[in-house]
């Protein structure tokens, strides 16, 4: 016989018991996927044949799974002999399973196939969309089985909100509140990372770490719904790729980012966002990141903004690779006149973005009519607008417009003026 020694923070304690629907959500540090992951060992040791799918609505690969989390729980409690890890997957004891797996790779009848499973943990839930939990939500049926849910808040629309925090939520769900403060093992390089950002970032504070709802700018030109309505995990066949690159004027810890987006227009005729490598750095890095990304994507070229530095950023980029291809585009209007036509692409539901980018969504979602209400310079924005400008090129295009003038005789008096 096995005893573990468990150490679980009481703000989980109401998860402990048997409840259809559990939820934690809250800031970062509090611990709440490590404690899933315990509870998920700890459940398969006590009922040998437990199956559990660890889903996120969008997994590109494990390393952005839970299955490193599980392996190091497995290890830190001295159970694995009693486990046994795959490369896909995690047989648990009594030849049970973990499974790891992305819910928009699922169908209505592919998800058919975790009928038998005991239980569902759904890792940041705020990203799950209506359907994909409409399809989870009947199929995880076995007898007592069970739906985990853990998140960070990003809106009170998001649908894992409306489920276990709207006006009327499942009778018999357990959800708790948990932040940092609640977490006795909160490590100290993290209380760093909070206090900075207490000090620096007091707009965001209570969203990190306090989960509060994600702040969005009052009358923005984009909202998250535009991205998660299309959002895609899978590019489409490409008609054109783009490396679009707003460098920042300084070099420093305290600088602005380099805004570096890749972006497509499939042959669908959609604007695709196909990465975000922004980054801090000298010239010659961010030169060497744009040039990276250009041959990683196989782009057709690189925009540059001219305005500020335009021959600058040439030769840089040129210092990297010399005679790659370079479109130059001239500001003429000021960012948030810019942004307007292409968030105009976004309502009429003409962009999606491949995968999750939090960092470009929220710049995009603090942009208005007015100017951008976000911190710095919104450096990513800036080069997603100018790549989509310069594939859909005829929404900037002036519009030429002929009129027909009939020649008319005129007389004129003297003095009559």
């Amino acid at each position: 016989m096995t005893t573990l020694d468990i150490q679980t923070p009481r703000v989980f304690m109401p998860l402990l018991g048997p409840a259809r629907y559990k939820g934690a959500y809250g800031g970062r540090g509090s611990g709440k996927s490590h404690f899933f992951a315990e509870l998920g060992v700890e459940t398969a040791l006590i009922k040998p044949g437990f199956r559990m799918v660890c889903v996120r609505e969008v997994q590109k690969s494990l390393k952005e799974s839970a299955k490193r989390l599980l392996e190091d729980k497995i290890r830190a409690l001295g159970v694995e002999r009693h486990f046994r890890v795959l490369d896909d997957r995690i047989v648990t004891p009594g030849n049970g399973l973990f499974l790891f797996q992305g819910m928009q790779d699922h169908t209505a009848e592919s998800i058919k196939s975790l009928e038998g499973f005991d239980a569902a943990w759904v890792e940041e839930a705020q990203t799950m969309s209506g359907r994909s939990l409409e399809m989870l939500r009947p199929t995880i049926r076995a007898p007592g089985s069970e739906l985990w849910f853990s998140w960070n808040p990003r809106r009170a629309s998001d649908p894992v909100d409306e489920l276990l925090r709207g006006i009327t939520i499942p009778p018999g769900a357990a959800v708790v509140r948990a932040n940092y403060n609640d977490n006795p093992f909160f490590p100290a390089e993290l209380e760093e990372e909070r206090l900075f950002d207490q000090k620096h970032k007091p707009d965001r504070y209570r969203h990190i770490w306090l989960g509060d709802y994600e702040p969005t700018a009052l009358g923005a030109i984009w909202n998250r719904q535009m991205f998660q309505e299309y959002r895609r995990d899978e590019t489409p066949a490409m008609k054109r790729i783009v490396v679009a690159v707003d460098p920042a004027v300084t070099n420093g810890d305290g600088s602005d980012y380099h805004g570096i987006v890749v972006c497509g227009l499939g042959e669908d005729g959609r604007g695709y966002v196909l990465d975000d490598m922004s980054r801090r750095g000298s010239p010659q890095q961010w030169a060497q990141s744009v040039v990276a990304a250009y041959d990683l994507h196989e782009a057709d070229c690189i925009v540059i903004e001219v305005n500020q530095g335009g021959d600058m950023v040439r030769h840089t980029i040129e210092s990297v690779r010399r005679g790659i291809r370079i479109e130059e585009v001239r500001a003429t209007r000021g960012k948030h006149v810019r942004a307007e036509p292409i968030s105009a692409l976004y309502a009429l539901g003409r962009v999606s973005h491949i995968g999750t980018y939090p960092e470009l969504e929220e710049q995009m979602c603090l942009m208005t009519p007015a100017g951008y209400e976000g911190e710095g310079s919104p450096d990513r924005l800036d080069a997603l607008v100018w790549g989509f400008t310069e594939l859909f090129e005829r929404i900037n295009r002036p519009v030429r417009r002929q009129i027909k003038v009939e020649r008319a005789e005129m007389s004129y008096t003297p003095g009559e003026y």
